[in-house]
């Protein structure tokens, strides 16, 4: 019979009694598991190692959770599963959470077979992965739902030719995209005039600046078009 692929779990806890609870009940052969009682030891270990799942407290002595998930995200470009763990109950700590980057949020007290039970979900979606996040400081994209994200856990949804020219844009960063590359990106062998792409670009703009009040596209005149991310607007 087979056996199942083994799971590499980081569990980060400041709590020693939770920490070897944790540590006792996923203790066999399923699983190969590390550690760190802090977030700075987390990154460190995180940039160093593969791990399938992070198990992550929030409440952390110096960095919070809330600060080591966004820095796997943003500073390590680590798009390994993460589960918060915490006592904060509020959806706009969920909402921060997830904003973070946060794949999913567990309040204690659990049960920790639940916790094992949304491990697992994570890690049969990992072998079966989706199309990766599309990155950059305080955004992300979602090539399969074409949501963007910010920092902050604000959301927007895009469809069609808006939804193609910010992938395109995002791919392009930092670097700016001329018109002629967006053009091609966006319409592929089908003619297009610069005053069509303009016209989208605009629509884009607006769309953005409605959603989370900034337009996040800088004209380059004569050039192109170049995504500002909300830390540089």
């Amino acid at each position: 019979m087979t056996q199942p692929d083994r799971i590499r779990l980081l569990i980060v806890e400041d709590h020693v009694s939770l920490a070897e609870n944790l540590f006792e009940f996923f203790g066999d052969k399923r699983y190969v598991l590390d550690f760190a009682s802090d977030g700075l030891t987390a990154l460190h270990l995180i940039s160093t190692n593969h791990y399938d799942v992070i198990i992550l407290d929030i409440m952390l002595p110096g960095l919070s959770g809330f600060e080591v998930c966004r820095r796997i995200r943003d500073d390590i470009h680590c798009m390994t599963p993460v589960i918060m763990m915490t006592a904060k109950d509020q959806i706009t700590d969920k909402v921060t959470g997830f904003g973070q980057g946060a794949d999913d949020y567990l309040i204690k007290p659990f049960d920790l077979r639940e916790l094992q039970l949304r491990v697992e979900a994570l890690h049969r979606r990992q072998t079966h992965p989706r199309t990766p996040l599309l990155l950059a400081p305080g955004l992300s994209f979602d090539p399969g739902t074409l949501e963007v994200h910010t920092g902050d856990g604000q959301g927007l949804a895009l469809s069609g030719t808006a939804a193609r020219i910010f992938e395109a844009l995002i791919k392009a960063y930092p670097d700016f995209i001329s018109y002629e590359q967006l053009r091609d990106n966006v319409w592929g062998e089908r003619e297009a005039d610069m005053n069509t792409l303009r016209t989208h670009v605009y629509a884009l703009r607006k769309q953005l600046q409605d959603g989370f009040g900034m337009p996040l596209i800088k004209t380059l005149h004569g050039r192109g078009y170049r995504l500002i991310p909300p830390t540089q607007s």
